[in-house]
């Protein structure tokens, strides 16, 4: 098929699209109601707006970008920037599952900008907020000092992200509390009769790196446990890095017999680090982790493990945007999710 045809072809199907014309035809509205009720226009009544957004999804309406910017200046548009870097677990698709789930019946849609950990993290986020590709942008793996959150915050671009920061800068945010995560970790391991802990958590330039830090170290010394320290790796290291270092150091004399882990991927590494240096899960060592979706049971059924729901996280970052979008104020944007209980494997009856 030449250019042409295709070019032919695509007008052809743009003008089959359902327009407001269509769906005010369809429901005997006028057109100006028809576009309130689907913007959610509180002067619209309750049934109105319900019957014109079914009407809506049942033939396939959706607002045309370009028209929409012309009118408003708003592309409907959220943009995910977001580091793409393989991670086993399902963080990445459950974050945007949870995005999207929260933009189905909104008129906004989701795009994925990817980056790399070897770029500039700036780089996307500057694209976006001068060309006007978004409305409002979700950043996530924080740091303490934020060059993208400062830059958004300077020019008054709706943003939220997954995390936190400690620059003195009030913003939309989500976050999973890391350091009750690590401190309740510590005492599951300490009620297990464990007293020599390692932690294996994020890079140092993380936020949720001193989180989960300080709540390690916070609870090891209240329960007067030793520290023995993981050498020179993180859970942004690849699965065959983090294996070898494992097993360096469950060969050694003093070696710890526990861990606290701060990633479901880094996990599957512990285990087969542990078992490559010939020790049993659950009776020479046990290990607990963090992990976004239910597969580390799987793995090994004496892991422990705390649920974080990413899901959820999605879906409170992508409503934080939105609001901020409409002028809500910062501080009823900012939500920490607690970890729930640590879980040992309960097999099905």
């Amino acid at each position: 098929m030449d250019r042409e045809q295709r070019n032919e072809d695509a007008d052809e199907a743009e003008a089959r699209r359902p327009t407001l014309k269509t769906l005010a035809f369809m429901t005997g509205l006028g057109v100006t109601t028809v576009s309130r009720a689907l913007k959610d226009a509180p002067e619209i009544g309750a049934e109105t707006r319900r019957r014109v957004q079914l009407v809506a999804r049942q033939i396939g309406y959706r607002p045309n970008r370009a028209g929409v910017r012309l009118r408003t200046g708003k592309t409907n548009v959220i943009s995910l920037v977001l580091d793409t870097e393989e991670q086993i677990g399902g963080f990445v698709s459950d974050l945007i599952y949870g995005i999207s789930g929260a933009l189905a019946q909104t008129p906004y849609h989701l795009i994925v900008t990817p980056y790399s950990r070897n770029n500039d993290p700036l780089e996307p986020v500057r694209y976006i907020v001068e060309t006007g590709s978004a409305d409002g942008i979700i950043i996530s793996r924080t740091e303490p000092d934020d060059k993208r959150v400062r830059y958004m915050t300077e020019r008054g671009f709706p943003f939220a992200t997954h995390g936190r920061t400690d620059m003195g800068i009030e913003h939309p945010f989500h976050d999973f509390d890391n350091y009750a995560y690590a401190a309740e970790a510590v005492g599951k391991l300490a009620g297990l009769g464990r007293k020599r802990l390692a932690l294996l958590g994020p890079p140092a330039s993380l936020s949720y790196f001193h989180h989960m830090r300080n709540g390690f170290a916070d609870a090891m010394s209240d329960l007067g446990l030793a520290e023995v320290s993981f050498p020179s790796v993180t859970v942004d290291h690849s699965i065959d890095e983090i294996r070898r270092r494992a097993a360096e150091l469950l060969r050694r004399p003093g070696r710890p017999d526990g861990i606290v882990s701060g990633a479901g991927s880094a996990t599957f590494a512990l285990v087969a680090g542990a078992e490559d240096a010939g020790l049993v899960l659950g009776r020479d060592i046990d290990i607990v982790s963090k992990q976004a979706s239910r597969l580390l049971h799987l793995l090994r059924p004496q892991l422990l493990v705390v649920n974080e729901d990413v899901r959820r996280a999605g879906s409170e970052l992508v409503h934080a945007v939105m609001a901020r979008i409409a002028g809500t104020a910062i501080p009823s944007l900012q939500s920490l999710a607690k970890p729930g209980p640590v879980e040992a494997y309960k097999p099905v009856e």
